[in-house]
Parts: C-alpha cells; structure tokens; sequence
C-alpha cells in the first residue's frame, strides 16, 4: 500500500511494507552498540578467563590487541573492529560465557556457594571434611589442604590479612571443575 509521508503531505508515497521489513537505522545502530558493549566486556577479562571461553581466534586476537593499546581513540577503533567481528558469530554462547567468567549465572554462583561451604566446613571439621573431599576427589593433595588450613587458621588467630584462607579457596577452587556446577 502506498500512502504519503506523515510530514509533507504533497510528497511521493512511500511503499511501506519494503520499508517495514528491514530495520531502522536506530535499530541497527542499537545492535552494532550492543556487540560493542559485548565486546568491551571481553576486553576487561584477564588472558586466563578468555583463553577458557573458546572464542573465535580472529575475536580472541582482536581483544588481546585491544588490551595492549594504552591510547583512547585507537581503543575505541580496536572496539569498532570487534563489533565488526562479532556480527559474524554467534552472540548468545559469549554472553553466556561472560556470565560464567563474571560469576552472575546461576550455576557459578551455586558453586562459588559450594566452595565457600566446603572451605567452612575444613576450617571448622578437619577430619570429617578431608574424608568427604578424599571419597568426592581421589587426586586431592590433603597434606596441602592441612597445611593451607592450619596457616589459615593461625592467620585468623593472628588477625593477619587472609592469604592462606583465599589460597585454600583456590586450591578447592581447582578440585571443582565447572562443569559440577551444574550438579
């Protein structure tokens, strides 16, 4: 159906189904944004967390490169080109990912809860905990998880600042894969 263009009356009609298919411009500059944004949170990860996302190799370069720029302007082009480059992937499996490396989806969370429980209940129960980890993870090193916690606990008694407590999370940490988050 043809009809006018809202504003002038008097102007050429304007085919409105071919022009109702396609986005508008805001439309595609809002998506292009999108992936930018996207990509810019790719670009604030460490190397480790990007490298166990499995990105794209030309994606994965092009935000590694991103991090060396110390300039502003060649920053913001270094983000218009993974934009670029991100249209041609599939989005949802890296916001997904970044979810993951960010800790906000639903199963990192439930496992950062489990680690955090696990490292509780070895501070508080030497024994019982060490035979649960044993039965659960047979490769376990439980001289180091005794030595992580009695330099932990002597650390709070102390008042020192947590090094060995956040490095007994860690060692856990390692025990956890993320795939039993699921679980």
């Amino acid at each position: 159906m043809l009809k006018p263009h809202r504003n002038n009356p008097n102007a050429r009609p304007v085919d409105t189904p071919d022009a109702d298919d396609r986005p508008s411009k805001t439309q595609v500059k809002a998506a292009m944004q999108e992936l930018q944004d996207v990509g810019y949170a790719l670009t604030q990860l460490s190397r480790d967390q990007l490298k166990r996302m499995a990105l794209d190799e030309d994606l994965l370069a092009a935000v590694l490169e991103y991090q060396r720029i110390p300039k502003f302007e060649a920053q913001r082009r270094q983000l218009q080109y993974i934009g670029k480059l991100m249209r041609a992937l599939e989005v949802e499996p890296i916001r997904a990912a970044l979810a993951m490396a960010r800790g906000e989806s639903a199963a990192e969370i439930a496992r950062l809860h489990r680690l955090e429980n696990l490292r509780q209940h070895l501070l508080d129960d030497e024994a019982a905990a060490l035979a649960e980890i044993a039965s659960e993870f047979p490769a376990a090193d439980l001289t180091r998880l005794r030595q992580l916690r009695r330099a932990a606990l002597k650390e709070q008694t102390e008042q020192k600042p947590p090094r060995q407590f956040r490095a007994l999370f860690q060692v856990l940490k390692e025990l956890l894969p993320d795939e039993q988050a699921a679980e």
